[in-house]
């Protein structure tokens, strides 16, 4: 049987499977491995995960303790239970003041923000058909957007726009043929956070070309110095835009694998239509077990503010080893321009100077040379509490001091 010859051209048809490219997150893998061996006594500080380091909140937990066994629960969620619509309606009340979403018609779970993300394309996008997005980022819209037939047109975030897209770049051909405009606020890896004017921008476009705008507010209770803000609190935003909203990152429910798709009820409808075509929904115990506490501006609070504190850490120890480091405006990511070298040694690209990094020093970060060279630290290393993260922040100020980084 000839295998090979059977595979999809959108995976790489006959090549499927026979790269020898090594892409980004496995040459981190494999260079913490290496550093392992090479020094097995010297702690890796990873810094390059992307996800939170703590458990849920005890009182999602608990109650998903009780709603494993409820019979109630044992079946098919399908498209989703009414308590977990009502909870994430509220949940945009008590965090953004946005009042008038029907959680019937204009909200449906997902199980977590990528399949949602992924679905999409099927659900709009026909041959010849173009989706905006911007990079660096996360790039799932884009890839089911080319396994459709479309084209994906990037827009770079570049730190002299703000790390926001240049609208005013997009060719009116491009424009003309775009049906979806993908933004992900506060921003992945940038940690960029919205503005009322970029909204309103964004959504003057969207208005002019006939754009559904797909919102990633994965990041979207993780604001700092500032008020948290909705795409759907702007003049025109929610006959615009769809905005997706996840439990991982905001509750440390990453594995839970549950959010929310909200907007205008027939962009809302095509969603779970093809949803309902491909999945059969999240277990219900973890829908029910979200219900206790989505809404709870507190425990989001709580967990935005163990962030807050070790990212301020981070900022300091970064600065004084010469990174132009600044306090996100969300996320628990800092987005820093990459050293040009190290001693003697010279960096061509921000991926040069991570494996340096990792190989020289033990320290894991994500390497982005998309619209110029930077770096992500992330602010979920992981430490042994609270009171252990001095001691993680100082180790990384000493590691790097003595690589002798060169910023030109």
């Amino acid at each position: 049987m000839d295998l090979q010859s059977l595979f999809a051209e959108r995976i790489g048809g006959k090549s499927f499977g026979q790269s020898t490219e090594i892409y980004k997150f496995e040459k981190i893998k494999r260079a913490k491995a290496a550093a392992r061996a090479a020094r097995p006594d010297v702690e890796i500080l990873d810094f390059g995960v992307g996800e939170p380091d703590r458990m849920a909140p005890e009182i999602i937990r608990e109650a998903l303790k009780k709603a494993v066994d409820d019979p109630a629960n044992r079946g098919y969620a399908d498209n989703g239970i009414d308590a977990f619509k009502a909870a994430a309606a509220q949940y945009m009340r008590n965090f953004f003041g946005v009042e008038d979403l029907d959680p019937d018609t204009e909200i449906n779970h997902c199980i977590g923000a990528k399949p949602a993300l992924a679905m999409l394309p099927l659900s709009f996008i026909n041959p010849g058909d173009a989706v905006l997005t911007t990079v660096p980022g996360y790039p799932v819209l884009a890839t089911h957007t080319s396994y459709v037939g479309g084209e994906t047109y990037k827009l770079p975030l570049r730190k002299e726009n703000g790390f926001f897209p240049d609208l005013t770049s997009i060719p009116d051909d491009v424009a003309q043929r775009a049906k979806l405009f993908y933004v992900n606020y506060p921003n992945n890896p940038t940690g960029t956070a919205p503005t009322e004017a970029f909204y309103d921008d964004l959504i003057a476009f969207a208005k002019r070309h006939n754009i559904l705008i797909v919102q990633d507010a994965a990041y979207a209770t993780l604001i700092y110095g500032r008020d948290r803000i909705s795409i759907f609190n702007r003049p025109g935003g929610k006959e615009t835009a769809l905005e997706i909203h996840s439990m991982s990152k905001s509750y440390n429910m990453t594995g839970w694998r549950l959010g929310f798709v909200a907007g205008p009820a027939p962009a809302v409808k095509a969603y779970a239509e093809m949803k309902d075509n491909i999945d059969s929904g999240q277990f219900k115990a973890i829908q029910v077990a979200a219900c206790a506490g989505i809404a709870d501006v507190g425990i989001a609070e709580s967990i935005r503010e163990h962030y807050r504190r070790r990212l301020e850490m981070m900022v300091a120890a970064l600065k004084e080893v010469g990174f132009d480091a600044v306090m996100p405006g969300g996320t628990f990511f800092l987005y820093v321009a990459a050293p040009s070298g190290a001693g003697d040694t010279t960096f061509a690209s921000a991926e040069e100077a991570s494996q340096h990094l990792i190989r020289e020093a033990s320290v894991s970060t994500v390497p982005w040379d998309e619209a110029g060279a930077f770096l992500r630290f992330s602010a979920t290393f992981e430490s042994a509490g609270e009171d252990d993260d001095a001691r993680v922040i100082d180790a990384l100020k000493e590691r790097l001091s003595g690589l002798r980084l060169r910023f030109e």
